[in-house]
């Protein structure tokens, strides 16, 4: 006999508890009290999967809890000095505040860890009576019969590597709503789905992301500078790689660092995670770290396509939210306050909607209020900015990149759209084209390797479950395609989960899905498209503490 699922029903179901879906809850309650709202997070936590930089707008946090900064001074640090920095293998020099453009300058804004605002954030949306289930993993859509997506189904628990029951398992749950509000951040599995059940990315440029890889370190007393946010363009990327770093001070004499380089490079032997290592040894860096202990370590893919890329993010029954749909503003590396706002717009067409007597159809109010909104604005000023990057190169680009935002700042904006139809994934190019890449073996001192690295990402997966990372054709991994060609997943990725191994003298691919970050390199750019992730039991993954 089938087993019938459990079902729950609210108004409201959210999934991910991130800055997009927070916000939404909570501004549903502040809106309308009575409203049941609902959010699953497949981290053990709210804020264990949580990971950016981060420098933050607050406008969004202004608006939604305006005494924010009273009730939670520990949150967030002001940002104090401000520096770009463009190195050379041996120098480096600061680019002066007055030459960068107005809208790359941190007036006003502030560093955190983002898991700790999320965390603050569920505790004041549980205030307010939204209901929060941390390790319930939503992983499949639910529709109903006209179509329209009527909620979610949980992953099933209990299931071993074999696909059998074990004696723990247990169906899970349905969980049912008015409206289902999708805050997965980026390339995430199910809004994957929706793309393609409701044809939502048709007439869009594909979306392009970036892999952020970020540590924290506790440095020395006289090497820290609170609030100081440094970022930096070139190398150890080569004129052909896009990407830069960022270093931001936090309190308690910590220092995050970390390394973003965006995922349509070409050379498959590149490995953004030792790009880091690489960085961390420049003259104009190195001191920071000197006599200094690494605590954390992370990786998350961010979207960075900008308004070319951004999907329908209405479909009967739900919304794509945040980084989501990729509400990122690409050169200022900013998206949380985006993502929040684009929350606090849906919540509200969506009470609207409810209090109305509607439910599961287009939440259209939404689409129009966040084009009528600074989300939209400020992506449609810098629209242009990522693609110039792909077109003219990184010192093309960057040039363009000043001139059109200095425009933009005097009111000038330029007539047409820059188009950047390829994906990340068909960058690629065939190894024998580049010289592989020799990164220096680590000293493990200011140097690290990757599984020494996963165990301050304190990653955990029950290991007798089925693999979440899925080949959708496992014919094309064969002996003679290993022998002679270096997969680049086993580069790419920043927690060592893909590696060829020797077993009875051939070759053998493995996926080490246990130790994932659930970053999203690889199903984004995977150059065959083979490698699909898919959501584990719920609970399973990295646990970030204070990133």
């Amino acid at each position: 006999m089938m087993q019938e699922r459990d079902v729950m029903e609210y108004d409201v179901l959210i999934i991910g508890a991130g800055p997009a879906g927070l916000a939404a809850a909570i501004r549903l309650k502040q809106v309308n009290a009575e409203l049941s709202v609902c959010i699953l997070e497949k981290g053990a936590q709210v804020g264990a999967h949580t990971l950016s930089g981060a420098v933050i707008d607050p406008i969004a946090l202004n608006q939604l809890i305006p005494d924010w900064q009273q009730r939670a001074p520990q949150l967030a640090t002001a940002v104090t000095a401000d520096e770009f920095l463009v190195l050379d293998a041996d120098i480096g020099f600061k680019i002066p505040q007055m030459l960068l453009p107005p809208q790359l300058h941190n007036d006003g804004c502030y560093i955190v860890k983002l898991g700790e605002v999320c965390a603050w954030l569920a505790t004041e949306a549980e205030n307010l009576g939204v209901e929060i289930y941390p390790g319930f993993a939503a992983a499949e859509v639910l529709y109903d019969d006209t179509g329209a997506v009527k909620g979610v189904a949980v992953g099933d628990m209990g299931i071993n590597k074999q696909g059998e029951h074990k004696a723990d398992y247990a169906l899970g749950m349905a969980i049912y709503a008015k409206y289902t509000l999708f805050c997965e951040g980026a390339r995430g599995s199910l809004a994957g789905d929706l793309e393609k059940q409701f044809n939502l990315r048709a007439g869009r440029d594909p979306q392009h992301y970036g892999l952020g890889v970020k540590e924290v370190w506790q440095v020395k007393p006289e090497h820290h500078r609170l609030g100081l946010v440094q970022h930096a363009q070139g190398w150890p990327l080569d004129n052909s790689t896009s990407g830069g770093a960022f270093i931001y001070h936090l309190p308690d004499h910590q220092v995050a660092v970390g390394y973003v380089v965006h995922l349509n490079y070409q050379n498959p032997t590149l490995s953004p995670f030792d790009e880091l290592q690489r960085f961390k040894t420049h003259p104009k860096i190195r001191g920071t770290f000197a006599g200094a202990t690494r605590i954390g370590y992370g990786a998350r893919a961010i979207a960075e396509g900008g308004l070319q890329s951004l999907p329908k993010m209405v479909f009967a029954g739900g919304a794509l939210l945040g980084c989501s749909a990729g509400l990122l503003n690409f050169p200022r590396i900013k998206g949380t306050h985006n993502a929040m706002l684009s929350g606090m717009l849906a919540a509200e067409a969506a009470a609207a909607a409810i209090t109305a007597g509607r439910y599961q159809d287009e939440l259209t109010e939404f689409v129009t209020a966040l084009q009528a909104s600074s989300v939209w604005q400020e992506l449609e000023q810098v629209r242009n900015i990522k693609p110039a990057l792909s077109k003219l190169g990184i010192l093309g680009g960057t040039m363009y990149a000043g001139i059109e935002l200095w425009l933009s700042k005097l009111g000038l904006n330029t007539p047409w759209t820059l188009q950047h139809s390829t994906p990340d994934h068909a960058r690629l190019l065939p190894q024998g084209q580049f010289t592989p890449i020799k990164y220096p073996k680590p000293d493990g001192v200011l140097t690290f390797n990757k599984l020494d690295s996963l165990a301050l990402a304190n990653v955990s997966h029950e290991h007798d479950q089925p693999v979440h990372l899925k080949l959708r054709d496992p014919s094309l991994i064969t002996p003679v395609h290993l022998s002679n060609e270096i997969k680049a997943e086993c580069h790419y990725c920043p927690a060592g989960v893909y590696e060829i191994i020797e077993v009875a003298g051939q070759p053998k691919y493995q996926i080490n899905a246990q130790n994932c970050l659930h970053c999203k390199t690889c199903d984004i750019k995977d150059a065959t498209q083979n490698i699909h992730w898919v959501t584990p039991e719920g609970g399973g993954g990295p646990i970030y503490i204070g990133m």
